[in-house]
């Protein structure tokens, strides 16, 4: 039997491929199982002075992710003997991997593009995970999509279940057991009560705070010593009737050294936004994301301290420079441009490639391996969900030999 904690992108195509093959599989979930339209309502909560978007239920955070798909970390992951190329070309055919039909790319997305294109920028569409043929360009992919038009994790663990898998929800895991250095049970919490199954392996794919938790709990050393979580603002402006809020959002892309940008709207936008009587009608606004330093650290508890050092806010002033110039490029006033908070979205590094598990993810407790963001050795600054599923087929294919 194969225990899979966690049903984000890694734990989510893990238990597919696995119960497919036959294999004996049982998931774990902290949270519910819900209708894709009520994600929103399942966001973590984090102290005041930690901005995390990450959400507890089947599916985890691909549930609000916008679908995009960007490959990362080819060099970084060579390093330790690792080619996800056969991987990277299986799973974009699984969860149909391509640009955004013209039909979805809406007028401040090309207005974005084309801006950047003048300003020379290296511009592109986002690759996407999304079905033109559903999507009803309703601009909420953050808040759970309301008519499923995009791939989520929640849609591999249907399928797992389907070939045989078992899921538990509202399971929360709090402890491996160890049988003389090797991986041998669960202890997990469900309906108020604390119970154990045995297993013969282990996964865990609890996101990178709670694997790092439980990976501490059990006494491993160098655990959660590191962390990053790709910090982003949104930057916008006062453009009469764009309508950018509606629009499927992140559909384009611009890659510089130290950052990358995509038209994106949030909703705390325009409160910060210096034109008075604007509305979210009247806003074009982008995303500006860093790779940051890992210089963070996850206790036991799971509670989290991060640093965001000098580069970090170098970097950030880059990116939130250029996209400036690409509203002023786009047609907004210079006067009326704002930006939100400084927030976090994909947190990771916390159990790297090389210092905890090995090229295969297993650790050092044999039978015991992680495949989430934990594992990813430096921070992508870009999107890491396909990184992410390459490195779960990779697992699946070897835990299947």
């Amino acid at each position: 039997m194969i225990a899979i904690v966690g049903t984000g992108a890694g734990g989510g195509l893990l238990a597919r491929e696995l119960a497919k093959s036959g294999e004996e599989v049982i998931i774990f979930e902290k949270g519910p199982y819900i209708d894709s339209k009520d994600a929103y309502k399942y966001y973590d909560e984090y102290p005041k002075d930690m901005d995390l978007l990450s959400t507890t239920c089947v599916g985890g955070s691909t549930i609000v992710a916008m679908g995009n798909m960007v490959r990362a970390l080819d060099s970084e992951l060579h390093e330790f003997g690792i080619d996800l190329t056969e991987e990277y070309e299986y799973v974009e055919e699984l969860v149909g991997v391509h640009e955004l039909d013209d039909s979805h790319i809406g007028r401040g997305t090309r207005i974005f593009l084309d801006a950047a294109e003048e300003l020379g920028l290296d511009v592109c569409k986002m690759p996407k995970a999304i079905r033109e043929e559903d999507c009803i360009q309703c601009g909420k992919c953050a808040f759970g999509c309301p008519v499923d038009a995009k791939w989520s994790a929640k849609d591999f663990v249907d399928e797992a279940v389907e070939a045989g898998a078992t899921l538990i929800s509202e399971a929360e895991v709090i402890d491996v057991i160890l049988c003389n250095m090797q991986a041998c049970g669960i202890r997990y919490i469900k309906d108020g009560q604390e119970k154990i199954l045995k297993t013969d392996k282990i996964v865990l794919c609890a996101g990178a705070i709670q694997s790092a938790a439980i990976l501490k709990n059990i006494g491993l050393t160098g655990i959660g010593r590191e962390l990053f979580f790709d910090p982003f603002v949104t930057v916008g402006g006062y453009l009469k009737d764009i309508n950018f809020n509606t629009e499927v959002q992140m559909a384009g892309l611009v890659v510089g050294k130290n950052f990358v940008l995509s038209p994106h709207f949030s909703s705390f936008i325009r409160e910060n936004i210096p034109y008075e009587g604007t509305e979210d009608k009247d806003i074009l606004s982008i995303m500006v994301k860093i790779p940051d330093e890992a210089k963070g650290y996850v206790h036991t508890d799971g509670f989290v301290n991060k640093t965001n050092t000098i580069t970090d806010i170098r970097y950030l002033a880059e990116g939130v420079a250029t996209a400036g110039f690409i509203l002023k490029k786009a047609g907004v006033d210079p006067k009326t441009i704002g930006s939100t908070v400084f927030r976090g979205a994909h947190p990771g590094g916390t159990a790297p490639i090389g210092k905890v598990v090995d090229s295969n993810l297993e650790t050092e407790i044999d039978d015991l391996f992680v495949c989430d963001a934990s594992v990813l050795p430096v921070s992508p600054g870009k999107p890491p969900i396909l990184t992410i599923l390459a490195l779960s087929k990779r697992l699946a294919d070897y835990l299947k030999k």
